[in-house]
């Protein structure tokens, strides 16, 4: 129950932070993290959205975000349509009666295609403006694509048929506050194929911490704190028990994966040198400030 209830309180994490850092590293930090509570929708509106004879559209920021209009034609474009309101009509039945009201009360008004992180490479990835009817209150979601675990060759199948629910199933073991709209589904895609889909907010007070501006002092500080979080979801989704029976009481684990990290660092730097080699012998193209 102990590591069920655990939880990250930010405020001593801050006291902690701001004894190893410099004031004005410390500042910065506070500075982000009252941003990060300015990351929402009604943020969003502003920044990737405008109104074009009267209705509001998601704004063409091509290759990251691109109306779907833009993107197929017409007849297509439809199709796609069609396939979100399917997405967001059996998503909502997976989501907790009260939350289920809450996105009733919401109506599509735009879609467009989202380029996302490397991890979803050439997965399917719609963000979708939610509107409550006043134009003041947009909801933004983002549907993303879900296919087989990479682990499922060497670990076995899943227990969830649904990919969309893995994942799910995956984040509200793992996280200690999940999104309130955070559900999936399964539709027929246009091609004929059946997909499955997660669901979640775009924008929910996420943020990144600048690590490229900490000090030493301030690294070792936040990667305890990513740490912490780490051993915590293993140790709501894990067999904590023989986590650390295996750890044991010794540096042996902490040594392996930090000469890990430095050999993966180094090849990292060997990798991107080798594509920059390629780039300039023109055995490879490559589009920069994306």
């Amino acid at each position: 129950m102990d590591v069920w209830y655990a939880h990250l309180d930010i405020e001593p994490a801050l006291s902690q932070f701001r004894s190893q850092v410099k004031a004005t590293r410390f500042k910065a930090a506070e500075k982000l993290l009252a941003s990060a509570h300015t990351r929402d929708s009604t943020q969003a509106l502003g920044k990737l959205t405008t109104v074009v004879e009267g209705r509001r559209q998601i704004i063409s920021d091509p290759p990251m975000i691109v109306p779907i209009e833009e993107v197929f034609a017409d007849v297509q474009a439809d199709a796609i349509y069609e396939l979100i309101h399917a997405v967001l009509g059996k998503y909502q039945h997976t989501l907790q009666s009260d939350r289920r009201h809450l996105l009733e009360q919401f109506t599509l008004v735009h879609v467009a295609r989202k380029v996302v992180g490397v991890g979803s490479v050439c997965t399917r990835a719609w963000v979708l403006l939610m509107d409550a009817m006043d134009g003041d209150e947009p909801l933004f979601l983002q549907a993303k694509e879900a296919q087989p675990s990479v682990l499922a060759a060497y670990a076995g199948r899943s227990q969830y048929s649904n990919q969309g629910e893995r994942v799910v199933a995956g984040q509200h073991l793992m996280q200690a506050q999940s999104d309130i709209f955070l559900g999936w589904t399964r539709v027929p895609a246009p091609d004929g194929v059946d997909r499955d889909f997660y669901v979640r907010q775009l924008r929910d007070w996420k943020f990144s911490a600048p690590i490229e501006q900490m000090l030493p002092e301030g690294m070792t500080v936040y990667a305890r704190l990513c740490g912490w979080t780490l051993a915590r979801a293993h140790a709501r989704s894990g067999d904590r028990i023989a986590l650390a029976a295996y750890l044991g009481g010794s540096d042996k684990f902490d040594q392996a994966i930090a000469d890990f990290a430095e050999t993966y660092a180094d090849q990292n730097e060997l990798d991107y040198a080798a594509l920059q080699a390629a780039i300039k012998d023109g055995r490879a193209e490559a589009a920069t400030e994306i």
